[in-house]
């Protein structure tokens, strides 16, 4: 379990927790006894979910409505991360489909408001708090997106940012108590693709991960110190592999078995 100091009990606030990774984590940090802070747009999926993990564990759920792409619901966010939290899970993000030319504006924006501006001023947020207790944990959700070229464009650079983001923090934090780390999936069964409208038919079966899989992978990852996390060990081969490979075939190859096409 990861435990923090500045809170009893301790305090976790997940962003994106209704479906998915989120869920999953949600679930697994209420299991090991944190209070939470949930933070997503549905209302009705927070109360219900919220709901489920009091009657289940008996813990304190407060639930905070918010679109991250709006800067003042991210701004209502950020302050009550300031008022301390133990770990911080930035899961919420969001691909599309479509190819870059032909994708509104206004939704690559939004795009990037929530899977980087989101992260920066929530991890920011945290901070503060955490270094002064001398302990804390940021999990920053990026994706195998974020390592290998060629998985679509917006997406693909956000998620490269979270990581490169997640490394340069964990230096500078080094010695303070306070950890922060990437978690790096690649496809996990989830709601993602359907509502990207991203096609994944066809994709191989070894390929799946399960939130679970993921979600119990990443924490002993956590747990052992680990900054870029990969889950799943075809992912870790694919990674690896990609690291020695030159970058014009990596390219070509995740544009062909990838799905690298019609998605930002």
């Amino acid at each position: 379990m990861v435990t923090g100091t500045h809170s009893y009990p301790p305090t976790a606030l997940i962003t994106g927790p209704t479906s998915g990774l989120g869920e999953g984590y949600a679930r697994r940090l209420a299991f090991d006894g944190y209070d939470l802070v949930l933070v997503a747009r549905d209302v009705d999926r927070l109360t219900g979910l919220a709901d489920d993990l009091r009657a289940r564990h008996g813990r304190r759920v407060e639930i905070l409505p918010a679109d991250l792409s709006v800067a003042e619901d991210r701004a209502a966010v950020v302050e009550r991360v300031a008022a301390g939290v133990d770990i911080l899970v930035n899961n919420a993000g969001f691909g599309t489909a479509g190819e870059f030319w032909s994708a509104e504006p206004a939704l690559l924006q939004a795009q990037l408001d929530v899977n980087v501006t989101a992260v920066l001023h929530l991890t920011r947020a945290a901070l503060p708090g955490m270094l002064a207790a001398g302990s804390g944990t940021v999990i920053n959700i990026a994706s195998v997106a974020g390592l290998v070229p060629g998985r679509g464009s917006t997406y693909s650079a956000s998620k490269a940012w979270v990581v490169s983001f997640t490394e340069g923090l964990s230096g500078a934090l080094a010695g303070t108590g306070v950890s922060v780390h990437a978690v790096c999936p690649g496809f996990v069964r989830t709601e993602f693709h359907r509502r990207a409208g991203i096609e994944m038919a066809g994709t191989r079966e070894a390929l799946w991960l399960t939130v679970e899989d993921v979600v119990r992978d990443s924490m002993a990852a956590v747990a052992r110190g680990r900054v870029v996390i990969v889950p799943g060990w075809q992912y870790k081969v694919l990674t690896t592999a990609s690291r020695l490979t030159p970058r014009t075939l990596v390219r070509a190859l995740a544009t062909t078995f990838g799905k690298g096409r019609n998605r930002t």
